[in-house]
């Protein structure tokens, strides 16, 4: 599975290295370990980490790259981290690049930390917090996977996003947001990503929106 891995991410325009595989196998084996415990995932073999949620995070990792341009070093924050599957894909493919897990759970917090801990893992922080209690970042990028309802996100994730920055739901189909709401939140939505994890046929989305300027009119 970490040789599909690579093919995956290398699909996407994202060249990861051996070093790097080996650090998301060593993550899914730390997944593995307490996913009873602290009820990180359902799947029913270890293989599926891969295929359905380290592969989900590469998604992010590539599109934040491409993003980027030619800037190595900037902000990502995985909002709703549960088990980090996105945040610590994207730590472990973009290791110049910050990452600040956000969870409201204690003990996945914990896990967390310690995953960070265990893997060697420098670029990364765990802030543990409800979204809205707060102000947090902002952040250059912002994402998000199943949180619940995209137009319930929006306004609590909005005030996150750094000013000329993006931030990318990950949706089951293309974007469903409200207009007048992506709109109140100084939020412009832009072309969704689509991808095909491997042993899908389906494609998944990242609906994305660009965070407008202050004063931006239309």
């Amino acid at each position: 599975m970490p040789s599909s891995m690579s093919d995956f991410a290398a699909s996407l325009g994202l060249n990861i290295t051996q070093t790097q595989t080996q650090q998301l196998q060593a993550y899914a084996e730390l997944v593995w370990i307490k996913k009873d415990y602290l009820n990180l995932t359902s799947v029913a073999a270890k293989e599926e980490l891969f295929t359905r949620h380290i592969c989900d995070g590469l998604a992010a990792a590539a599109f934040f790259k491409r993003a980027a341009g030619e800037k190595e070093s900037f902000s990502i924050a995985d909002m709703g981290s549960g088990a980090g599957y996105i945040g610590l894909a994207c730590a472990a493919a973009l290791p110049l690049a910050r990452i600040t897990l956000v969870e409201s759970l204690e003990k996945r917090c914990s896990f967390l930390n310690w995953a960070v801990l265990k893997l060697g893992l420098k670029n990364v922080t765990v802030v543990c917090m409800r979204l809205g209690q707060k102000q947090i970042g902002p952040f250059d990028f912002v994402t998000e996977r199943a949180m619940g309802q995209l137009n319930d996100v929006l306004p609590l994730i909005a005030p996150a996003v750094k000013e000329g920055g993006l931030f990318a739901a990950y949706q089951s189909r293309p974007c469903q947001a409200q207009p007048e709401l992506v709109e109140r939140c100084a939020l412009r939505e832009k072309e969704p990503v689509a991808y095909t994890l491997p042993g899908e046929e389906r494609a998944r989305y990242l609906a994305v929106f660009a965070k407008e300027a202050r004063g931006h009119v239309g």
